[in-house]
Protein backbone atom coordinates (compact mmCIF):
# COMPACT_ATOMS: atom_id res chain seq x y z
CA UNK A 1 0.00 0.00 0.00
CA UNK A 2 1.73 3.02 -1.22
CA UNK A 3 -0.42 5.67 0.44
CA UNK A 4 -2.54 5.99 3.85
CA UNK A 5 -4.74 7.84 2.46
CA UNK A 6 -5.98 4.64 0.43
CA UNK A 7 -6.73 2.98 4.18
CA UNK A 8 -8.18 5.91 5.83
CA UNK A 9 -11.29 7.52 4.33
CA UNK A 10 -13.00 10.60 5.28
CA UNK A 11 -15.52 10.88 7.68
CA UNK A 12 -17.84 11.60 5.05
CA UNK A 13 -18.00 7.97 3.62
CA UNK A 14 -20.11 4.85 4.64
CA UNK A 15 -19.23 2.04 6.47
CA UNK A 16 -20.28 -1.47 8.14
CA UNK A 17 -19.80 -0.84 11.66
CA UNK A 18 -17.33 -1.93 14.13
CA UNK A 19 -18.90 -2.38 17.59
CA UNK A 20 -16.25 -2.19 20.16
CA UNK A 21 -16.73 -4.09 23.21
CA UNK A 22 -15.27 -3.53 26.72
CA UNK A 23 -14.17 -5.93 29.46
CA UNK A 24 -17.23 -6.78 31.23
CA UNK A 25 -19.82 -5.52 28.71
CA UNK A 26 -20.77 -8.07 26.87
CA UNK A 27 -23.97 -8.73 28.43
CA UNK A 28 -25.20 -5.36 27.68
CA UNK A 29 -23.91 -5.53 23.74
CA UNK A 30 -25.95 -8.76 23.41
CA UNK A 31 -28.79 -7.83 24.51
CA UNK A 32 -28.83 -5.13 22.15
CA UNK A 33 -28.26 -7.58 19.24
CA UNK A 34 -31.31 -8.86 16.95
CA UNK A 35 -31.87 -12.40 17.75
CA UNK A 36 -29.91 -13.64 14.55
CA UNK A 37 -26.78 -11.60 15.46
CA UNK A 38 -27.36 -13.48 18.73
CA UNK A 39 -27.67 -16.84 17.26
CA UNK A 40 -24.62 -16.02 15.21
CA UNK A 41 -22.18 -14.79 17.89
CA UNK A 42 -23.53 -18.21 20.23
CA UNK A 43 -23.00 -20.70 16.66
CA UNK A 44 -19.31 -18.93 16.60
CA UNK A 45 -18.57 -19.07 20.82
CA UNK A 46 -17.89 -14.74 20.53
CA UNK A 47 -18.30 -13.64 23.71
CA UNK A 48 -16.51 -10.26 23.27
CA UNK A 49 -13.64 -12.32 24.20
CA UNK A 50 -10.40 -9.63 24.40
CA UNK A 51 -8.90 -9.16 20.89
CA UNK A 52 -11.71 -11.51 19.15
CA UNK A 53 -13.56 -10.44 16.57
CA UNK A 54 -16.83 -11.46 14.52
CA UNK A 55 -18.25 -10.60 11.13
CA UNK A 56 -21.78 -11.02 11.67
CA UNK A 57 -23.77 -11.58 8.65
CA UNK A 58 -27.48 -9.71 7.57
CA UNK A 59 -30.19 -11.49 6.15
CA UNK A 60 -28.87 -10.99 2.68
CA UNK A 61 -25.42 -13.10 3.88
CA UNK A 62 -23.44 -10.24 3.52
CA UNK A 63 -21.53 -8.98 6.64
CA UNK A 64 -23.66 -6.04 8.35
CA UNK A 65 -21.72 -5.21 11.76
CA UNK A 66 -18.31 -6.39 13.17
CA UNK A 67 -18.01 -7.07 17.16
CA UNK A 68 -14.50 -6.91 18.49
CA UNK A 69 -13.65 -6.86 22.13
CA UNK A 70 -10.84 -5.00 23.12
CA UNK A 71 -7.85 -5.94 24.95
CA UNK A 72 -5.92 -3.34 26.85
CA UNK A 73 -2.12 -4.61 25.05
CA UNK A 74 -1.18 -3.16 22.33
CA UNK A 75 -1.28 0.77 23.25
CA UNK A 76 -3.84 1.62 21.17
CA UNK A 77 -3.14 -0.16 18.02
CA UNK A 78 -4.70 -3.62 19.55
CA UNK A 79 -7.46 -3.40 16.63
CA UNK A 80 -4.94 -2.44 13.60
CA UNK A 81 -5.24 -6.29 12.77
CA UNK A 82 -8.87 -6.37 11.77
CA UNK A 83 -7.80 -4.26 8.65
CA UNK A 84 -6.39 -7.40 7.59
CA UNK A 85 -8.88 -10.14 8.95
CA UNK A 86 -12.10 -8.25 7.94
CA UNK A 87 -13.41 -9.05 4.37
CA UNK A 88 -12.40 -6.20 1.76
CA UNK A 89 -14.56 -3.48 2.31
CA UNK A 90 -15.36 0.01 4.36
CA UNK A 91 -16.41 -0.37 7.99
CA UNK A 92 -16.58 2.92 10.57
CA UNK A 93 -16.54 2.22 14.35
CA UNK A 94 -19.81 2.64 15.79
CA UNK A 95 -19.15 5.65 18.18
CA UNK A 96 -16.29 7.66 18.93
CA UNK A 97 -14.10 6.15 21.41
CA UNK A 98 -11.48 8.58 23.28
CA UNK A 99 -8.53 6.48 21.35
CA UNK A 100 -10.06 7.03 18.20
CA UNK A 101 -7.32 8.35 17.05
CA UNK A 102 -4.67 5.63 18.06
CA UNK A 103 -7.27 3.24 16.80
CA UNK A 104 -7.14 5.03 13.15
CA UNK A 105 -3.15 5.45 13.49
CA UNK A 106 -3.20 1.77 14.33
CA UNK A 107 -4.82 0.66 11.28
CA UNK A 108 -2.59 2.71 8.39
CA UNK A 109 0.56 1.23 10.54
CA UNK A 110 -0.94 -1.96 9.98
CA UNK A 111 -1.82 -1.70 6.14
CA UNK A 112 1.97 -1.05 5.48
CA UNK A 113 3.53 -3.33 2.74
CA UNK A 114 6.73 -3.32 1.08
CA UNK A 115 6.26 -4.39 -2.43
CA UNK A 116 8.52 -2.66 -4.02
CA UNK A 117 10.45 -5.69 -5.21
CA UNK A 118 7.70 -7.40 -6.31
CA UNK A 119 6.17 -9.23 -3.84
CA UNK A 120 2.44 -9.26 -4.08
CA UNK A 121 0.50 -7.19 -0.94
CA UNK A 122 -2.58 -9.04 0.05
CA UNK A 123 -5.53 -6.18 0.21
CA UNK A 124 -6.75 -4.76 3.47
CA UNK A 125 -9.92 -3.33 5.01
CA UNK A 126 -10.50 0.20 4.55
CA UNK A 127 -11.63 2.38 7.56
CA UNK A 128 -13.87 5.65 7.79
CA UNK A 129 -12.06 8.34 9.75
CA UNK A 130 -13.71 8.32 13.06
CA UNK A 131 -15.81 11.77 13.95
CA UNK A 132 -13.25 14.25 15.51
CA UNK A 133 -9.98 13.10 14.50
CA UNK A 134 -7.75 14.94 12.61
CA UNK A 135 -7.71 12.56 9.23
CA UNK A 136 -4.62 15.17 7.99
CA UNK A 137 -2.50 15.00 10.97
CA UNK A 138 -3.32 11.22 11.28
CA UNK A 139 -2.15 10.97 7.14
CA UNK A 140 0.87 12.92 8.08
CA UNK A 141 2.04 10.11 10.53
CA UNK A 142 1.59 7.89 8.54
CA UNK A 143 2.93 8.67 6.02
CA UNK A 144 6.31 9.77 7.66
CA UNK A 145 6.01 5.96 9.14
CA UNK A 146 5.94 4.91 5.54
CA UNK A 147 8.55 6.61 4.77
CA UNK A 148 11.08 5.30 7.01
CA UNK A 149 9.71 1.84 6.68
CA UNK A 150 10.73 2.03 2.96
CA UNK A 151 14.08 3.64 3.57
CA UNK A 152 15.17 0.79 5.81
CA UNK A 153 13.80 -2.29 4.40
CA UNK A 154 15.52 -1.20 0.84
CA UNK A 155 18.71 -3.46 0.62
CA UNK A 156 22.02 -1.96 1.02
CA UNK A 157 22.68 -2.27 -3.04
CA UNK A 158 19.64 0.08 -3.31
CA UNK A 159 20.35 2.12 -0.56
CA UNK A 160 24.19 3.65 -0.39
CA UNK A 161 25.07 6.82 -0.02
CA UNK A 162 23.92 8.06 -3.43
CA UNK A 163 20.45 6.84 -2.53
CA UNK A 164 20.07 8.33 1.09
CA UNK A 165 21.45 11.25 -0.50
CA UNK A 166 18.76 11.28 -3.48
CA UNK A 167 15.63 10.64 -0.72
CA UNK A 168 17.17 13.61 1.62
CA UNK A 169 16.92 15.75 -1.66
CA UNK A 170 13.51 14.53 -2.72
CA UNK A 171 11.73 15.55 0.54
CA UNK A 172 14.07 19.02 0.65
CA UNK A 173 12.68 20.09 -2.58
CA UNK A 174 9.27 18.94 -1.97
CA UNK A 175 9.12 21.56 0.88
CA UNK A 176 11.56 24.26 -0.71
CA UNK A 177 13.98 23.96 1.48
CA UNK A 178 18.04 24.84 1.22
CA UNK A 179 19.77 21.61 -0.01
CA UNK A 180 23.99 21.05 0.06
CA UNK A 181 26.06 18.20 0.34
CA UNK A 182 29.82 18.10 1.75
CA UNK A 183 32.06 15.37 -0.31
CA UNK A 184 35.47 14.51 -1.62
CA UNK A 185 38.55 16.98 -0.16
CA UNK A 186 36.12 19.07 1.71
CA UNK A 187 34.92 16.29 3.39
CA UNK A 188 38.61 15.23 4.16
CA UNK A 189 39.28 18.46 5.52
CA UNK A 190 35.80 19.31 7.22
CA UNK A 191 34.75 16.39 8.85
CA UNK A 192 37.70 13.95 9.41
CA UNK A 193 35.90 11.36 11.38
CA UNK A 194 32.59 11.08 8.61
CA UNK A 195 35.73 11.08 5.61
CA UNK A 196 37.75 7.74 7.46
CA UNK A 197 35.10 5.66 7.87
CA UNK A 198 33.48 5.88 4.85
CA UNK A 199 36.63 5.71 2.53
CA UNK A 200 36.98 2.25 1.88
CA UNK A 201 34.10 2.26 0.21
CA UNK A 202 33.77 2.79 -3.85
CA UNK A 203 30.25 4.40 -2.73
CA UNK A 204 32.20 7.54 -1.95
CA UNK A 205 31.04 9.21 1.99
CA UNK A 206 29.11 12.47 2.42
CA UNK A 207 27.35 14.85 4.63
CA UNK A 208 23.80 15.51 3.54
CA UNK A 209 22.89 19.02 5.56
CA UNK A 210 19.41 20.58 4.66
CA UNK A 211 18.18 23.79 6.05
CA UNK A 212 14.11 24.92 6.21
CA UNK A 213 11.99 27.91 7.95
CA UNK A 214 12.52 31.50 8.65
CA UNK A 215 16.57 31.83 9.89
CA UNK A 216 15.30 33.91 13.34
CA UNK A 217 13.29 31.44 14.16
CA UNK A 218 14.37 28.79 17.16
CA UNK A 219 17.00 26.65 15.94
CA UNK A 220 16.13 22.49 15.86
CA UNK A 221 18.35 20.76 14.22
CA UNK A 222 18.07 16.58 13.40
CA UNK A 223 21.30 14.40 13.01
CA UNK A 224 20.54 11.16 12.04
CA UNK A 225 23.16 8.47 11.18
CA UNK A 226 23.23 7.32 7.73
CA UNK A 227 25.80 4.00 8.07
CA UNK A 228 24.24 2.51 4.97
CA UNK A 229 25.65 -0.75 5.36
CA UNK A 230 27.92 -1.70 7.96
CA UNK A 231 30.57 -4.86 7.60
CA UNK A 232 31.85 -3.99 10.69
CA UNK A 233 35.25 -2.56 9.07
CA UNK A 234 38.75 -4.70 9.79
CA UNK A 235 37.25 -5.07 13.10
CA UNK A 236 34.53 -7.19 10.79
CA UNK A 237 31.09 -8.45 12.04
CA UNK A 238 30.05 -12.21 11.79
CA UNK A 239 27.64 -13.21 9.34
CA UNK A 240 24.77 -13.28 12.00
CA UNK A 241 25.62 -9.70 13.08
CA UNK A 242 25.72 -8.16 9.24
CA UNK A 243 22.27 -9.69 8.62
CA UNK A 244 20.29 -6.96 8.99
CA UNK A 245 22.73 -4.37 8.80
CA UNK A 246 20.94 -2.60 6.15
CA UNK A 247 18.89 -0.90 8.96
CA UNK A 248 21.88 0.76 9.70
CA UNK A 249 21.04 4.03 8.25
CA UNK A 250 17.86 4.13 10.46
CA UNK A 251 18.64 6.56 12.30
CA UNK A 252 18.69 8.97 9.62
CA UNK A 253 15.34 7.53 8.32
CA UNK A 254 13.92 8.77 11.36
CA UNK A 255 15.69 11.78 11.45
CA UNK A 256 13.60 12.01 7.81
CA UNK A 257 9.83 11.02 8.46
CA UNK A 258 10.35 13.66 11.81
CA UNK A 259 11.34 16.45 9.69
CA UNK A 260 8.71 15.53 7.03
CA UNK A 261 6.12 15.72 9.51
CA UNK A 262 7.51 19.26 10.98
CA UNK A 263 8.04 20.77 7.75
CA UNK A 264 4.38 19.36 6.80
CA UNK A 265 2.76 20.74 9.57
CA UNK A 266 4.58 24.10 9.18
CA UNK A 267 5.71 24.30 12.40
CA UNK A 268 7.21 28.16 13.85
CA UNK A 269 11.25 26.57 13.54
CA UNK A 270 14.19 27.00 11.77
CA UNK A 271 15.00 23.16 10.60
CA UNK A 272 18.55 21.87 9.92
CA UNK A 273 18.92 18.44 9.34
CA UNK A 274 22.29 16.60 9.37
CA UNK A 275 22.70 13.16 7.59
CA UNK A 276 27.01 11.85 8.04
CA UNK A 277 25.77 9.11 5.19
CA UNK A 278 28.77 6.57 4.66
CA UNK A 279 29.48 2.66 4.25
CA UNK A 280 31.31 1.06 6.89
CA UNK A 281 33.34 -1.16 4.22
CA UNK A 282 36.87 -3.11 3.91
CA UNK A 283 39.41 -2.39 1.85
CA UNK A 284 43.46 -1.51 1.62
CA UNK A 285 42.72 2.11 2.61
CA UNK A 286 39.96 1.44 5.70
CA UNK A 287 40.76 2.71 9.09
CA UNK A 288 42.63 0.59 11.14
CA UNK A 289 42.19 -0.42 14.85
CA UNK A 290 45.05 1.90 16.86
CA UNK A 291 44.69 4.60 14.74
CA UNK A 292 43.87 8.66 16.04
CA UNK A 293 41.47 10.15 14.04
CA UNK A 294 41.59 14.05 15.00
CA UNK A 295 37.46 15.27 14.40
CA UNK A 296 36.15 18.32 13.60
CA UNK A 297 35.97 19.52 17.19
CA UNK A 298 39.70 19.34 17.49
CA UNK A 299 39.25 16.31 19.76
CA UNK A 300 41.15 13.14 18.87
CA UNK A 301 39.96 9.94 19.10
CA UNK A 302 41.69 6.36 19.38
CA UNK A 303 40.04 3.80 17.55
CA UNK A 304 39.56 0.93 19.53
CA UNK A 305 36.86 -1.26 17.99
CA UNK A 306 36.05 -0.13 13.84
CA UNK A 307 32.78 -1.77 14.39
CA UNK A 308 31.75 1.59 16.27
CA UNK A 309 32.27 3.77 13.31
CA UNK A 310 28.40 5.39 14.13
CA UNK A 311 29.91 7.49 16.86
CA UNK A 312 32.52 8.57 15.31
CA UNK A 313 30.15 10.33 12.44
CA UNK A 314 27.79 11.11 14.60
CA UNK A 315 31.13 13.08 16.81
CA UNK A 316 31.90 15.11 13.28
CA UNK A 317 27.83 15.93 12.48
CA UNK A 318 27.30 17.07 15.74
CA UNK A 319 30.63 19.16 16.25
CA UNK A 320 29.03 20.92 13.37
CA UNK A 321 25.48 21.02 14.86
CA UNK A 322 26.64 23.04 18.07
CA UNK A 323 28.72 25.48 15.82
CA UNK A 324 25.49 27.63 15.66
CA UNK A 325 24.06 26.96 19.12
CA UNK A 326 20.75 25.54 18.34
CA UNK A 327 18.11 25.61 20.66
CA UNK A 328 17.31 21.57 20.67
CA UNK A 329 19.40 19.42 19.04
CA UNK A 330 18.30 15.68 18.70
CA UNK A 331 20.56 12.85 16.93
CA UNK A 332 19.10 9.40 16.72
CA UNK A 333 21.00 6.58 15.90
CA UNK A 334 21.24 2.70 15.90
CA UNK A 335 23.82 2.77 17.39
CA UNK A 336 24.96 -0.31 20.40
CA UNK A 337 23.36 -3.77 20.79
CA UNK A 338 23.74 -3.01 24.25
CA UNK A 339 20.62 -0.68 24.35
CA UNK A 340 18.90 -3.70 22.33
CA UNK A 341 20.11 -5.93 25.61
CA UNK A 342 18.69 -3.96 28.37
CA UNK A 343 15.79 -2.78 26.99
CA UNK A 344 14.64 -4.69 23.66
CA UNK A 345 13.32 -3.97 20.25
CA UNK A 346 10.31 -1.95 21.01
CA UNK A 347 11.67 0.30 23.75
CA UNK A 348 14.74 2.51 22.50
CA UNK A 349 16.10 4.35 25.26
CA UNK A 350 16.98 8.38 25.75
CA UNK A 351 20.02 10.57 27.01
CA UNK A 352 19.53 14.05 28.16
CA UNK A 353 20.48 16.32 30.91
CA UNK A 354 17.43 18.57 30.49
CA UNK A 355 14.80 16.70 32.68
CA UNK A 356 12.07 18.95 31.69
CA UNK A 357 12.52 17.76 28.22
CA UNK A 358 13.18 14.42 29.17
CA UNK A 359 9.80 14.44 30.87
CA UNK A 360 7.83 15.86 28.11
CA UNK A 361 9.11 13.27 25.66
CA UNK A 362 8.06 10.22 28.15
CA UNK A 363 5.13 12.03 28.00
CA UNK A 364 4.41 11.94 24.64
CA UNK A 365 5.63 8.59 23.91
CA UNK A 366 3.06 7.18 26.20
CA UNK A 367 0.37 9.42 24.68
CA UNK A 368 1.44 8.66 21.44
CA UNK A 369 1.97 5.04 21.88
CA UNK A 370 5.48 5.51 20.78
CA UNK A 371 7.32 4.09 23.37
CA UNK A 372 10.43 5.38 24.73
CA UNK A 373 13.05 4.80 28.21
CA UNK A 374 15.27 7.64 29.16
CA UNK A 375 18.91 5.78 30.28
CA UNK A 376 21.42 8.36 32.58
CA UNK A 377 24.45 9.82 31.00
CA UNK A 378 26.58 8.35 34.06
CA UNK A 379 29.03 10.77 34.21
CA UNK A 380 31.96 8.10 35.88
CA UNK A 381 31.62 5.86 32.94
CA UNK A 382 33.52 8.65 30.85
CA UNK A 383 36.52 6.33 32.52
CA UNK A 384 35.33 3.57 30.35
CA UNK A 385 36.44 4.88 26.98
CA UNK A 386 39.66 7.00 28.13
CA UNK A 387 43.09 6.05 26.21
CA UNK A 388 46.38 6.42 26.81
CA UNK A 389 47.59 7.76 23.24
CA UNK A 390 44.48 10.22 22.31
CA UNK A 391 41.79 12.38 24.06
CA UNK A 392 39.22 9.34 23.79
CA UNK A 393 39.03 5.84 22.72
CA UNK A 394 35.91 4.74 20.60
CA UNK A 395 35.37 1.35 22.15
CA UNK A 396 37.41 1.07 25.41
CA UNK A 397 37.56 -2.34 26.51
CA UNK A 398 35.34 -2.84 29.29
CA UNK A 399 32.55 -3.81 27.65
CA UNK A 400 30.29 -2.33 30.24
CA UNK A 401 27.42 -0.10 29.74
CA UNK A 402 27.90 0.00 26.40
CA UNK A 403 24.47 2.19 25.03
CA UNK A 404 25.47 5.05 28.36
CA UNK A 405 29.23 5.10 27.12
CA UNK A 406 28.46 5.80 23.66
CA UNK A 407 25.96 8.60 24.55
CA UNK A 408 28.51 10.14 26.67
CA UNK A 409 30.77 9.88 23.95
CA UNK A 410 28.46 11.89 21.68
CA UNK A 411 27.96 14.51 24.19
CA UNK A 412 31.77 15.42 24.22
CA UNK A 413 30.73 16.94 20.76
CA UNK A 414 28.06 19.34 21.87
CA UNK A 415 28.77 22.17 23.86
CA UNK A 416 26.66 25.03 23.02
CA UNK A 417 23.49 23.60 22.59
CA UNK A 418 20.69 24.65 24.48
CA UNK A 419 19.57 21.03 25.06
CA UNK A 420 20.76 17.89 23.46
CA UNK A 421 18.83 14.39 22.86
CA UNK A 422 20.71 11.34 21.95
CA UNK A 423 17.86 8.47 21.00
CA UNK A 424 20.07 4.98 20.42
CA UNK A 425 16.69 3.17 18.41
CA UNK A 426 16.71 0.12 16.42
CA UNK A 427 14.56 0.90 13.92
CA UNK A 428 13.47 -2.64 13.29
CA UNK A 429 10.11 -5.06 14.02
CA UNK A 430 12.03 -8.54 14.10
CA UNK A 431 8.61 -9.86 15.21
CA UNK A 432 5.14 -8.71 13.56
CA UNK A 433 3.30 -6.62 16.54
CA UNK A 434 -0.58 -4.77 16.04
CA UNK A 435 0.13 -1.90 13.61
CA UNK A 436 4.18 -2.53 13.49
CA UNK A 437 4.47 -4.96 10.53
CA UNK A 438 7.94 -6.82 10.39
CA UNK A 439 10.67 -5.08 9.16
CA UNK A 440 11.88 -1.29 9.25
CA UNK A 441 10.18 0.60 11.94
CA UNK A 442 10.01 4.53 12.78
CA UNK A 443 11.18 5.08 16.40
CA UNK A 444 10.65 8.10 18.66
CA UNK A 445 9.42 9.74 15.95
CA UNK A 446 5.81 10.34 16.57
CA UNK A 447 6.32 11.53 20.16
CA UNK A 448 9.66 13.75 19.37
CA UNK A 449 6.79 15.59 17.19
CA UNK A 450 4.64 15.98 19.74
CA UNK A 451 7.18 17.60 22.11
CA UNK A 452 8.73 19.42 19.32
CA UNK A 453 4.66 20.78 17.67
CA UNK A 454 4.29 21.80 21.75
CA UNK A 455 7.45 23.62 22.39
CA UNK A 456 6.87 25.62 18.58
CA UNK A 457 3.25 25.73 18.03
Amino acid sequence: MTDPAEVLLPPSETGIPITLIAAGEWEKTRRRLNPGARAWCEANGFQGQPGRSLAVPGSSGTVEQVLAGRQDDGGGFALAKLCRVLPEGRYRLAGTPADAGLIALGWCLEAYGFGAYGKPQPPVAKLVCPAGVDRAAVLSAARASYLVRDLVNTPASDMGPDELEAAASKLARAHRAQFTVVSGKALEKGFPMIHAVGRASPRAPRLIDFTWGPARAPKLTLVGKGVCFDTGGLDIKPASGMALMKKDMGGAANVLGLARMIMEAKLKVRLRVLIPAVENAISGNAFRPGDVLRSRKGITVEIGNTDAEGRLVLGDALALADEEAPDLLIDMATLTGAARVALGPDLPPFYTDDDELADAIARAGRTDNDPVWRLPLWQPYNRLFESSVADLNNAGDSGFAGSITAALFLRRFVEKARAHVHFDVFAWTPSALPGRPRGGEAQAMRALFRVIRERYA
